[in-house]
């Protein structure tokens, strides 16, 4: 129910656009990534399931998500949670107890050398049909104008339908992680993801070879070496 976005920062550094191209810009290349945040089941992108979590000191990392993560920011590329949260919805707990959350997970990803740029959470039932509970796109559209990059240059992490419908519906490059409820999506015939992994570790070592072949193909376009 979390997802995760990522994106170059705000620096000197080169952008590929949609249609491939290379040009000198602040925002270099950014990718959406589903994350996992704690609450329910699609946490499980990055901590373990707790189901609807409202105690932070129950908060734990799924092993190695932290070193990924943190291997993504050694990239320059940022990241950000999107997240349905119902359990705020379902009365389990409030906003004050997501904060307490939100600021243990800071901890524990700073323990790695981690860090987010931001969390978009949907508080929402699924029978409110609002517009911000994934794979509707609202959160996403928000995060992007935030933090100034393109969600169709981005990748979406996560493991379930909706995550990959999420991404599917911004466009972006989707990869299903076989923890938490991944096993079932990737079996389910109508989850059509870009690509298929283990865990978070496998989709930060896809994202860097991904975002990599991007930029090589980007120079080689402009007949660099």
């Amino acid at each position: 129910m979390c997802r995760a976005v990522t994106w170059r920062p705000r620096s000197a550094a080169t952008r590929v656009t949609s249609a491939g191209e290379c040009t000198k810009t602040r925002n270099e290349q950014r990718v959406i990534r589903n994350q996992t945040f704690p609450i329910r089941s699609p946490i499980r992108t990055i901590v373990v399931d707790r189901g609807y979590l409202s105690d932070p000191d129950e908060l734990e990392l799924i092993r190695g998500a932290g070193p990924a993560l943190a291997r993504l920011r050694e990239q320059g590329l940022g990241l950000v949670i999107v997240s349905n949260q119902s359990g705020i919805g379902r009365g389990f707990l409030d906003e004050v107890d997501l904060e307490r959350i939100h600021t243990r997970l800071a901890e524990l990803l700073a323990k790695d050398g981690a860090a987010l740029d931001g969390i978009y959470c949907c508080p929402h039932l699924p029978t409110d049909r609002c517009a911000c509970r994934k794979p509707e796109t609202a959160l996403v559209t928000r995060a992007a104008a935030e933090h100034g990059f393109d969600p169709a240059e981005s990748f979406v992490v996560g493991d379930k339908a909706c995550d990959i419908e999420l991404g599917r519906r911004v466009g972006a490059t989707t990869i299903l992680v076989r923890t938490g409820y991944g096993e079932e999506a990737a079996a389910d015939p109508s989850v059509d993801a870009d690509h298929i992994v283990a865990d978070l570790p496998e989709a930060a070592d896809l994202i860097a070879e991904l975002v990599g072949a991007r930029l090589a193909q980007a120079a080689a376009s402009r007949g660099e070496p």
